[in-house]
């Protein structure tokens, strides 16, 4: 069985399909690419699909992960191909490589998000992003399926700033003030999502947006202590698939 990881963005509209409707589409892909699927045993088999750490519904998302297994290899590159021309466009399939060492989730460790706020200035977002940061402790309220629950806001939050420039692209020009916050938040149980850091922004430091913000993760990974930054998780699979075809031909 050859085992797959894949590299997918959600993006525009198609940020509001939840984590099932993503799952149906993809697996409706998979049959329509005539991808020769691997299947569990039992009662009642189907396909070798593995997901991890998905997105919020409402989430743009340029760094989402999965992981299948097949019964018969195939070409890395091929499989991307296919699979992103049976999907919807906004559901695009970025990379896919053979998987190689510990499992895709244990690499998911911190997510890299970019938050932009409609009518706020650069200046007001700011301010709030400096209390927010000065804070030992954020504790903000979430409704769930169990009911309200606590999440501690703060602590899991790495690094927040303030962008010039955004990274991810929304298709269309902004009109009046807007501010764009980055931020890296390490993943937890419960996780800590970017609405819950906007609703400890909004607790600490007043902030509240006149209308939704538009978010973005751009990237999922480990942190990097040197440089901050969150690398890419399939970054090892590469260079364990290059040195073995290295060693292959000598």
């Amino acid at each position: 069985m050859q085992r797959l990881r894949i590299r997918y963005a959600k993006r525009g509209r198609l940020r509001f399909t939840s984590h099932r409707d993503f799952q149906r589409a993809f697996e409706r892909a998979l049959r329509r690419a005539a991808v020769p699927m691997a299947y569990s045993a039992g009662f009642s088999p189907h396909p070798k699909v593995s997901y991890a750490g998905a997105a919020p519904t409402g989430v743009a998302s340029e760094a989402e992960y999965l992981e299948i297994g097949l019964a018969t290899a195939v070409d890395p590159d091929d499989l991307r191909n296919q699979l992103d021309s049976a999907l919807p466009a906004g559901l695009d399939v970025m990379e896919v490589h053979e998987a190689t060492g510990p499992p895709l989730a244990d690499r998911l460790e911190v997510s890299h998000w970019e938050i932009l706020i409609h009518q706020v200035t650069a200046a007001e977002a700011a301010a709030a992003v400096r209390t927010f940061l000065a804070a030992d402790s954020i504790q903000v309220e979430r409704l769930t399926k169990q009911g309200l629950r606590t999440l501690e806001a703060r602590v899991p939050v790495l690094d927040m700033k303030i962008v010039e420039t955004p990274r991810s692209t929304h298709g269309k020009a902004e009109s009046g003030p807007c501010a764009t916050i980055d931020v890296v938040v390490r993943h937890t149980t419960p996780a800590v999502r970017p609405d819950d850091v906007l609703a400890g922004l909004g607790q600490v430091a007043g902030l509240a947006p006149p209308a939704p913000p538009l978010v973005t993760r751009l990237a999922q990974g480990q942190l990097d202590a040197e440089t901050g930054t969150v690398t890419d998780p399939l970054h090892r699979d590469q260079r364990t698939v290059s040195t073995a075809d290295e060693t292959l031909n000598g």
